[in-house]
């Protein structure tokens, strides 16, 4: 019988931010990641638009981190963004697809495009949410924040 491979375990931080909102706007991940041979790996992924919003700019950082992931692993996500961790931990957004992308206010869900998205790329791993304050003691947050603003700036007319 042949042996299954351990998942990877990968944690992934994230943020965006948002020079006026909407503005101009950057967002940031950062993926760790612990090898078998005890080897420390990161990857740093960050990018920006005009006219955007702080809310589509934390999406697009996890979806963007999501996207480096190639094969399913066990992910930590790790994100000051009640809208993202809140959206996905407690199945806001699959509710939303299911009703045809309408909350319960009846009013339409924004970014149906990145979570649509960021829903398809969930399904594959095993995922965990951790909410953290933002401008806290999270050193790879405040790393996340710095490169978002960062990239927000060069989008800045």
């Amino acid at each position: 019988m042949e042996e299954q491979e351990e998942m990877k375990k990968v944690t992934i931080y994230t943020d965006g931010a948002c020079s006026g909102n909407p503005g101009p706007g950057g967002w940031a991940a950062i993926l760790t990641h612990i090898t078998k041979d005890g080897e420390y790996i990161e990857k740093v992924v960050s990018g920006g638009k005009k006219g955007t919003t702080n809310n589509c700019m934390e999406l697009q950082a996890v979806v963007a981190a999501f996207e480096c992931l190639k094969h399913p692993s066990k992910v930590h996500l790790v994100s000051d963004s009640k809208y993202v961790i809140d959206g996905l931990s407690k199945g806001w957004a699959k509710n939303w697809r299911a009703h045809g992308w309408v909350k319960s206010d009846k009013k339409t869900a924004a970014n149906k495009e990145l979570w649509e998205r960021l829903l398809e790329l969930t399904e594959k791993h095993e995922v965990t949410y951790e909410w953290v304050r933002g401008h806290a003691q999270n050193a790879y947050n405040n790393r996340c924040d710095q490169l978002a603003v960062e990239e927000s700036k060069k989008y800045k007319e």
